[in-house]
């Protein structure tokens, strides 16, 4: 099947489950179209005890699809890039330390403690998994997912402070989380001996800091064509060239290409850039591009990670691992935002329950999935694709559907 094939029955399935969504379940989109998405998929199962016809059809169509290569290189910058331009510049900067803190301690001590809890959680489920694998396990599913989180809490209405706090380190956490996840790959893949921590550090500050560095120079660049010139049409194409050419380049210079989206995004998406580089009518086009493109894309991806339920191992240990994990990330995650909210309370004037508030919002998605998909079988890749798509179901579904209660319950 090519692309256009494929992408073709994707926007098919996506407008007829998104119809089905809107107009008799009404949940948020993203939780609407992975539940319709599964159910679906567990009929073509139980149909496929009587005639397997549909069940081969549809495992064919999803085997043609890099779920991996498609989110993370293809996708991502967009999602991000649409996701960072609607975000609130002003409170973001104000809650830079926090979100910063959150990103990076907060990632890397979840991945320790989920790696930690999953190893000896395994051994009583008698499974059994190497400790590296376990911390891979912990890098790719700690990042709290950003299309997940944006698509969310844009409906739950929590307070401005909060969401801030919450869409902002959904929006760096992944970036650094991959380079975590691409640092315990290298030593799981190679051995502990071909290590080395002055290299693994250089990479990372490539990696992260180049790729912010280079979001500000696409970022400024983007505005300052915008600026010199009043054509609303030519000025959405240099946006989308914005990102499709510093993605292309960020790869080329092997920096975060996500991150550079990020900070670009943010850079556009300003007030003071807004006022002095886009008229009404271009600000309203920019907008409602992004907005298509964010929607669209939102559709397809959640559609294509219920899909993904075709390609689990399905024993019943691994979903038991998987069910186990839940409450070991939740503690994990609590935990790991503990010394940032505590040290930053006071001085940014925190609402009161944050990290509760934090830990239930913090929503994992596609990037884990795909992020699992790309472990090899000899790192356990059947039981921890398993136990990701367990938590991730449980996350976009369980949490998605109650955050917005329990934000009201407790602010």
């Amino acid at each position: 099947m090519d692309i256009y094939a494929i992408a073709t029955v994707l926007i098919v399935l996506s407008a007829i489950f998104g119809y089905i969504n809107v107009r008799f379940l009404e949940f948020p989109n993203t939780i609407g179209l992975m539940i319709i998405t599964i159910v679906f998929t567990i009929f073509v199962f139980v149909l496929g005890y009587f005639d397997p016809t549909l069940l081969h059809k549809e495992r064919e169509f999803i085997g043609e699809i890099d779920f991996k290569t498609v989110l993370l290189d293809v996708m991502l910058s967009f999602l991000l890039f649409a996701g960072a331009l609607h975000t609130n510049f002003e409170q973001l900067k104000i809650q830079r330390k926090p979100i910063l803190a959150f990103a990076t301690l907060s990632t890397l001590i979840s991945t320790f403690l989920v790696g930690i809890f999953v190893y000896y959680g395994l051994k009583v489920i008698n499974l059994d998994a190497d400790f590296i694998y376990c911390l891979l396990f912990g890098a790719l599913i700690s990042p709290t997912d950003p299309i997940a989180v944006l698509g969310i809490l844009k409906k739950v209405g929590a307070p401005k402070k909060l969401e801030t706090k919450i869409v902002g380190e959904s929006l760096f956490n992944d970036g650094v989380g991959v380079v975590i996840f691409i640092t315990l790959y290298k030593i799981a893949n190679k051995g502990l001996s071909h290590f080395s921590f002055s290299h693994t550090l250089l990479e990372f500050l490539q990696e992260v800091g180049g790729g912010l560095l280079f979001g500000i120079l696409i970022g400024f660049i983007t505005y300052y064509l915008l600026k010199t010139i009043d054509d609303y049409d030519t000025e959405v194409i240099i946006t989308l060239a914005a990102v499709m050419g510093g993605t292309l380049l960020a790869r080329k210079l092997h920096v975060s290409a996500p991150l550079a989206m990020v900070v670009a995004g943010l850079i556009v998406g300003n007030d003071t850039v807004r006022q002095n580089a886009m008229s009404e009518t271009t600000e309203l086009y920019v907008d409602k591009f992004w907005e298509l493109v964010d929607v669209l894309l939102n559709t397809i991806l959640f559609v294509m990670i219920g899909m993904e339920l075709l390609v689990l191992t399905f024993k019943h240990e691994y979903f038991l691992a998987g069910i186990l994990a839940i409450p070991a990330l939740l503690l994990a995650r609590y935990l790991s935002l503990l010394i940032p909210i505590k040290f930053y309370a006071k001085k940014l004037d925190f609402i009161k329950k944050t990290n509760i508030i934090m830990t239930w919002g913090g929503l994992r998605g596609g990037i884990s999935i795909a992020l699992a998909l790309s472990l090899t079988h000899q790192m356990h890749r059947d039981l921890f694709l398993v136990m990701t798509y367990t938590v991730v179901v449980f996350s976009i579904i369980g949490q998605g559907l109650t955050v917005g209660k329990l934000i009201k319950k407790l602010t």
